[in-house]
């Protein structure tokens, strides 16, 4: 698929430019052959206005740049009279036969390709003066612009080419990393699903042996009871992160007392920090309000403080701080003395099913948490990150202040 579409990246660009370059080039070469072409009729038609003056030939004014002859001929089609000095005129053949073609055509201009030259009819009540022009070098012109032209538009077409195989990798690459993140996913999900799912069959049909005891039933129910909630809760946190991962939605815009809602979010895990033995410090400056929607701000201190109160080291301690950033930033810092993280996993702890101990897979924690968190702060525009050092996991949240 990817290869597919780098290819409609390349044809649909090269497309482009090959239209462009042909719509240049050929703008450049009917503008010079038809400046070429002005040039040379303006000066037949300068000769053309006195065409027998005394002077000397070919130099009859500063127009003249091509070499030329005149013939004067008979309202009969007789040649009377000729003027040139490039040429030789004695050929009463040649000239015949220029005189034919030159009244064979209704248009006062016209080329004779066979001769290159191009001639200029003007008729009098006594007789008709034809001008003849060689364009041989105006030819030249022509066809040295014309293999000019096509080798600049073979090198511009492979430069371009070159260029554009380079940028489709670049644009692709987001669709490319979006792909390969969409089958992760789905196969991390598959996995998560399948263990639970797997508990559960095997307890039902356990359960549907009559060889087994009432009792030995009720322990079967009761896994089957577990994983089902732990299913839920999975599927639960999936359909958070497709919310929050939706490029289309947008939080609800509107001013949040951060500070009051932060001191909430902590009442509720108070109790069961006490019950762990551990120490939850909480310091929190008053009067911080941003703009977002408050369900998402809730859930985003529900997980930073789920995940300190699991990962957080028997008799350890945790904290809570809230303060200002200057005058338009807000800084939320949650951090628990825990095992130190390793720098492998602080790249990677808020990418979805990722884990830093597996083990914690059968206790509800399926690595989805620190994704939905990070989606909500890109949501409100701001930023969020992780550090461990000397026991201590840090959680770092910055969001713009109102």
């Amino acid at each position: 698929m990817i290869r597919k579409l780098r290819f409609k990246f390349v044809m649909i660009n090269m497309s482009i430019v090959t239209i462009m370059l042909g719509v240049i080039l050929g703008l450049v070469f009917y503008f010079t052959r038809a400046n070429l072409e002005t040039e040379s009729i303006a000066m037949m038609q300068n000769i053309a206005s006195q065409p027998f003056h005394p002077g000397i030939p070919n130099e009859s004014g500063g127009e003249v740049r091509l070499p030329y002859f005149i013939l004067q001929v008979s309202p009969r089609g007789e040649l009377i009279a000729t003027s040139g000095g490039y040429y030789d005129l004695s050929n009463d053949a040649f000239l015949s036969d220029l005189i034919d073609m030159a009244f064979a055509s209704p248009k006062a201009f016209g080329v004779i390709e066979g001769y290159h030259l191009r001639y200029y009819r003007v008729g009098t009540p006594i007789d008709q003066c034809l001008v003849f022009t060689d364009i041989s070098s105006e030819v030249a012109t022509l066809d040295h612009l014309t293999k000019t032209c096509l080798f600049l538009g073979g090198l511009g077409f492979g430069v371009f080419l070159a260029i554009s195989i380079l940028l489709s990798g670049w644009a692709v690459r987001p669709v490319e990393l979006a792909w390969k993140q969409q089958r992760q996913f789905v196969a991390d999900a598959s996995h998560e699903l399948k263990t639970p799912l797997t508990v559960i069959m095997t307890n039902a049909e356990l359960m549907s042996d009559p060889e087994y005891s009432e009792a030995y039933k009720a322990r079967f129910l009761s896994h089957i009871l577990v994983m089902s909630r732990q299913m839920r809760e999975l599927i639960e946190q999936l359909l958070e992160l497709a919310r929050t991962d939706n490029a289309e939605s947008r939080p609800t815009v509107g001013t949040v007392d951060f500070s009051r809602l932060a001191a909430n979010a902590v009442l509720p895990f108070e109790p069961a920090f006490f019950e762990k033995g551990l120490r939850l410090d909480v310091r929190i400056d008053r009067d911080i309000s941003v703009s977002g929607e408050t369900a998402l701000l809730q859930r985003l201190m529900d997980i930073l403080l789920d995940n300190a109160l699991k990962y957080s080291s028997p008799g350890g301690t945790a904290w809570v701080t809230l303060q200002k950033q200057g005058n338009r930033r807000c800084r939320l810092v949650v951090k628990n003395q825990g095992e130190r993280i390793p720098p492998e996993d602080i790249k990677n702890i808020f990418k979805r099913f990722y884990r830093v101990d597996r083990a914690r897979s059968r206790d509800g924690s399926f690595g989805l948490g620190l994704s939905i968190a990070e989606n909500i702060v890109v949501q409100h525009r701001g930023s969020i990150w992780a550090e461990s050092e000397d026991g201590v996991n840090s959680f770092f949240v910055e969001l713009p202040c109102v």
